[in-house]
């Protein structure tokens, strides 16, 4: 089937993307990783010995990131629907992390230890249609807020990818009901032209352990 000509820009953009060289040749699995260095790099997100879960972890630039940033004595669970190839020092789960069985299994491995720091990147598969892909952004964004709730340390933050639009002020509105602290982020990694925007929590009002 012949491409489109907006599929060949896309195409010729991505190819030529100075993120995505990068990533390249320093050996990361996607250019998304910048936008976790950046971030990281200003709120200090990742230290050793801190517990890790990394929602939507799929194809793993994230988890290759912060595993080495949180050794040694510390732990990342990475989880996904796709499958991820092997990484070292990540623990990968396969599966919907709303899944009854999958939380089960996460919470297995978590052994009743408080998490650290909760990832998600996660985005929706785009049919579009623009208020349709926004509402699956907020739920996705919805269900990795309630997978921190409960599960964070006191001292413990959530990172998460929204997108400005329809329900994006309820959905900041929820995080500021559940951290004491919330900031938004776009680091230079995140297109001029896309609505993405990190929301970073931190201080869980109701924390796992106190």
């Amino acid at each position: 089937m012949k491409r489109s000509n907006s599929s060949n820009t896309w195409l010729r953009e991505h190819e030529n993307d100075a993120y995505v060289l990068l990533s390249r040749k320093e050996g990361f699995r996607s250019r998304a990783v910048y936008k976790l260095t950046e971030i990281d790099g200003k709120d200090r997100l990742l230290r050793p010995g801190s517990t890790v879960v990394d929602l939507g972890a799929a194809p793993g630039s994230w988890a290759q990131y912060a595993v080495k940033r949180i050794q040694p004595g510390g732990r990342l669970i990475a989880v996904d629907l796709l499958e991820i190839a092997p990484l070292p020092g990540v623990e990968i789960i396969q599966g919907d992390f709303t899944d009854d069985a999958v939380l089960a299994q996460i919470d297995a491995r978590l052994g009743g230890r408080p998490v650290d720091l909760v990832l998600s990147d996660m985005a929706p598969n785009i049919s579009g249609i623009a208020l349709m892909d926004q509402a699956r952004a907020v739920n996705l964004a919805e269900m990795a807020l309630d997978f921190a709730r409960g599960r964070l340390a006191p001292d413990g933050a959530f990172l998460v990818k929204t997108f400005q639009g329809a329900g994006y002020p309820d959905f900041r509105a929820q995080m500021m009901e559940t951290f004491r602290t919330v900031a938004s982020r776009k680091p230079a990694a995140s297109r001029d032209r896309s609505s993405e925007l990190f929301l970073l929590g931190r201080h869980p009002k109701a924390a796992a352990g106190g």
